[in-house]
C-alpha cells in the first residue's frame, strides 16, 4: 500500500477541510513573509484565520485509569454472578442498560457516552499492558513504537503554539508503572518535539520564570544565538540530537509563555470543588482548562490505585464514586463549554480484572474481557457495543483489541488510521496495523 493512502473509504472530505487542512497549509507557506505568519503573534493574531483554527481544532482528553479498573463494578455489572460481590446495578440513561451502583452520576449521563464492554487484549502485566495499550501494537524490536499521545501530538498540534501539544499529567512523574517510558520513548521515531510535557504534584509549574537580572531584551538575544547556533549545526551534521534540543528549548520557552494555565489557583474555586479535593480530580480540572484554550492532547494517569489484589470491594468503596464524579463534571463541563463535539474523551485502563476473587479477596489481572468508555468528539452518544458471558469470564459479542480501539480514535478525531509513518523509513509501519477495523458502531 502506498503511503497515506486511504482504503476505508474515508477519501472524501468535507469543505471546511478544504479550508484549513494542517499539513497542506504547511506546505503552502512559502516565500517571503512566511515565518512572520508562523509566529504567535503573527498567524494567530489575524482574526479569520484564528476563529477557523480554534472552530476546527479538535483535542483529546485520556483518563488513564493506571493499574486497571474492574468493569464489574463499573461498566458491566453482573448482579446475579456467584462473583458479582456485594454491589447492585443500577439503570442509567440507555434503556436496558445497567452501570454499578457506585456510578450514579454517570448513569445518569449515560446518553452522552458509548460503552465498550469486550475489549479483548493478550498481554496481563502491567508494563507490558500499558505499552500495548498506549502504542497500539506489539513491539517491534529495535523500533520504538510512538504512543498515541505522541501521535496526536503531530497531527493535532497548534501551528507555533506555546501551549504544549502533548501533556502529561501523572501524581507521581518519577513512580508508577510509567517509570519505564524513559526521555525520548513516548515519541518514539517522530522525535522529542512529540514527547510530553510531564506535570504532576504541584498544580503550577515551576521555574519558568526569567531571572530578575535577565532583562527581555538580553533574554531573546540570547535565545536568538542559542537557536542560531545550534540550527546550524543540526544543518552542518544532519544531527537529529540537535533538531530535539532545539524542539526542547521551543517547547521551555512556550512554558514560560502559558505557564498560568497550569495554575489551578487561577481557577474559579467551586470548580475546585466538584473536582477535588484527590489529585486526579484536580488534574482532570487542569486537563478541561489546558484543552479549552487550545491544547490538543492531555493524558490525565492517576498512579496505581485500581490495582486492588487485595480488599478489592472495600478499596472500590472510595475509588469509583471519585471517579464517577470527575467523569461527570468533566463531560457535562465539556458540553457546557461547546467543546464536547470538538473534544473526544478517553476513559481506560490497561486491562481488566478477574471475575472471581482471589484469597486475599481481591480481584487479579485480566485482559480477556473488560471495558472502556468513550464520549465526545466523533463518537456516537448512548451506545453500548460488545458483550461478555454472565460470569464476564469471556466475551460472547464482537470482540475488539488495541487496534481497533486506536483505528477508532483515529477515525473520531478525522486521522487517517492506515497512513504510513513517514519517519520510519527503515522498516514499514502504520498508524493501526493488519488494517484493523474501528469500532464502527460507536462512530458517528
Amino acid at each position: 500500500m502506498k503511503k497515506n493512502q486511504r482504503t476505508d473509504g474515508m477519501g472524501a472530505c468535507t469543505p471546511p477541510e478544504h479550508t484549513l487542512h494542517r499539513r497542506l497549509f504547511l506546505q503552502g507557506l512559502v516565500g517571503a513573509g512566511a515565518a512572520s505568519l508562523l509566529s504567535w503573534n503573527g498567524l494567530f493574531s489575524m482574526p479569520a484565520f484564528a476563529a477557523q483554527a480554534k472552530k476546527q481544532q479538535k483535542h483529546c482528553i485520556l483518563l488513564w485509569l493506571c493499574g486497571a479498573p474492574s468493569q464489574f463494578e463499573t461498566w458491566d455489572p453482573k448482579p446475579d454472578s456467584i462473583y458479582s460481590g456485594p454491589f447492585r446495578s443500577i439503570p442509567t440513561k440507555i434503556p436496558g442498560v445497567r452501570f454499578g451502583e457506585l456510578m450514579p452520576n454517570c448513569a445518569s449521563i449515560a446518553d452522552k457516552l458509548s460503552i465498550v464492554r469486550s475489549m479483548k487484549t493478550k498481554q496481563g502485566e502491567h508494563f507490558q499492558a500499558i505499552n500495548l495499550l498506549q502504542r497500539g501494537a506489539e513491539p517491534r524490536a529495535p523500533f520504538v513504537r510512538p504512543t498515541l499521545g505522541s501521535v496526536l501530538a503531530q497531527q493535532l498540534g497548534h501551528l507555533d503554539s506555546p501551549i504544549p501539544n502533548f501533556v502529561l499529567l501523572d501524581p507521581c512523574p518519577e513512580g508508577n508503572e510509567f517509570k519505564e517510558f524513559k526521555a525520548g520513548n513516548w515519541a518514539g521515531w517522530l522525535g522529542a518535539q512529540y514527547g510530553p510535557v510531564r506535570a504532576g504534584g504541584e498544580y503550577k509549574l515551576t521555574d519558568v520564570n526569567r531571572l530578575a537580572d535577565t532583562t527581555t531584551q538580553d533574554f531573546e538575544q540570547r535565545e536568538a544565538l542559542r537557536r542560531f547556533l545550534t540550527r546550524k549545526f543540526e544543518n552542518d551534521h544532519a544531527s537529529a540530537a540537535a533538531a530535539s534540543e532545539n524542539a526542547i528549548f521551543e517547547r521551555v520557552k512556550g512554558l514560560m509563555r502559558c505557564a498560568d494555565l497550569f495554575d489551578l489557583n487561577k481557577v474559579v474555586p467551586k470548580d475546585r470543588e466538584r473536582y477535588g479535593p484527590g489529585t486526579f480530580g484536580l488534574h482532570t480540572l487542569l486537563a478541561r482548562n489546558l484543552v479549552e484554550n487550545g491544547a490538543p492532547f492531555v493524558m490525565v494517569a492517576n498512579g496505581m490505585p485500581w490495582d486492588c489484589h487485595v480488599f478489592q470491594h472495600e478499596i472500590y468503596q472510595m475509588l469509583v464514586p471519585e471517579v464517577d464524579r470527575i467523569i461527570f463534571n468533566l463531560i457535562t463541563d465539556l458540553e457546557a463549554r461547546g467543546l464536547l463535539d470538538s473534544t473526544l474523551v478517553v476513559m481506560m485502563g490497561e486491562f481488566g480484572r478477574t471475575p472471581w476473587l482471589n484469597a486475599s479477596r481481591g480481584r487479579d489481572h485480566y485482559p480477556d474481557a473488560w471495558s472502556l468508555a468513550m464520549a465526545g468528539a466523533g463518537i456516537k452518544k448512548g451506545v453500548v457495543v460488545g458483550a461478555t458471558d454472565s460470569d464476564g469470564v469471556d466475551v460472547t459479542e464482537k470482540p475488539f483489541n488495541e487496534k481497533n480501539l486506536f483505528a477508532t480514535i483515529f477515525t473520531a478525531l478525522g486521522i487517517d488510521p492506515y497512513a504510513q509513518y513517514e519517519e520510519a523509513d527503515i522498516a514499514t509501519f502504520y498508524r493501526v496495523e493488519e488494517h484493523a477495523a474501528p469500532i464502527r458502531e460507536i462512530l458517528v
